[in-house]
């Protein structure tokens, strides 16, 4: 079984997917796969797409990539949301809208971007009135409600983590390659940050018959990155991409 890099949550920071690409090739690791909420942000939507379309990795549909193509009455919009929508073109919309929620990779890695049954739920992670916790292992596996998949791939809160459960698979979540932090006021207000603003994606390998996961972080032009949330309005996002803080 060959090197595989798992990459979410990129949000249209082409920099940052640019760093990520390019460390992954001097590893020598040229297979991907991709959980979702690709271009959705006031980053590079466009460039962002074009350089996804080129690696032809299996991908799902995150939340927000969604969203980018609900076109029906009611349906959410935002100054941001209209950005994305406005420099992608049609390949780049038909592309979000061809994704599956859920798929099953190279025969052994079931991807998702929140839990089997929804794009906007957390996996590894439970947010309550008392704040953000880890979920236990059998937590994990009951809200993934079977499956034979020995490596799981979820994504959604940004934040990286290796799970291993009790009936041996293994979790992933590799966390953010393009927005290291954010806030969200749903099912409860919160904030989800990984510290430091480097992106971040996961490598896995097999082992002797054992998956093992690898988390890296990647330092990129972040400051680019920056510049451009603030060219379009959200010094909110400039900040997260700054420091990978939500907050201050």
């Amino acid at each position: 079984m060959k090197t595989t890099a798992v990459l979410a949550d990129v949000h249209g920071n082409r920099w940052a997917l640019e760093a990520v690409l390019a460390d992954a090739a001097r590893r020598g690791v040229f297979r991907f796969v991709n959980l979702g909420d690709s271009l959705y942000g006031p980053l590079d939507p466009e460039g962002t797409a074009d350089l996804l379309l080129s690696l032809d990795a299996p991908t799902v549909r995150g939340n927000e990539d969604r969203i980018v193509t609900e076109r029906r009455p009611g349906a959410a919009s935002s100054p941001t949301l209209d950005f994305t929508r406005s420099v992608l073109g049609p390949a780049h919309l038909a592309w979000l809208e061809s994704l599956p929620p859920a798929a099953v990779a190279f025969d052994a890695f079931f991807l998702c971007h929140g839990t089997p049954a929804r794009d906007d739920a957390y996996l590894l992670r439970e947010v309550s009135a008392a704040g953000v916790r880890l979920r236990r292992p059998e937590e994990i596996d009951a809200l993934l409600g079977g499956g034979e998949s020995p490596v799981v791939l979820c994504a959604h809160d940004h934040l990286p983590g290796i799970v291993p459960l009790p009936n041996g698979r293994l979790v992933v979540n590799p966390g953010s390659v393009g927005c290291p932090a954010f806030e969200d006021d749903h099912p409860y207000p919160h904030v989800m940050e990984a510290g430091s603003p480097e992106a971040r994606y996961a490598i896995l390998e097999r082992d002797g018959g054992e998956w093992a996961a690898r988390a890296v972080s990647v330092p990129y032009d972040r400051e680019a990155a920056a510049r451009a949330a603030e060219r379009n309005g959200r010094p909110d996002w400039a900040r997260w991409i700054r420091t990978g803080r939500a907050r201050g």
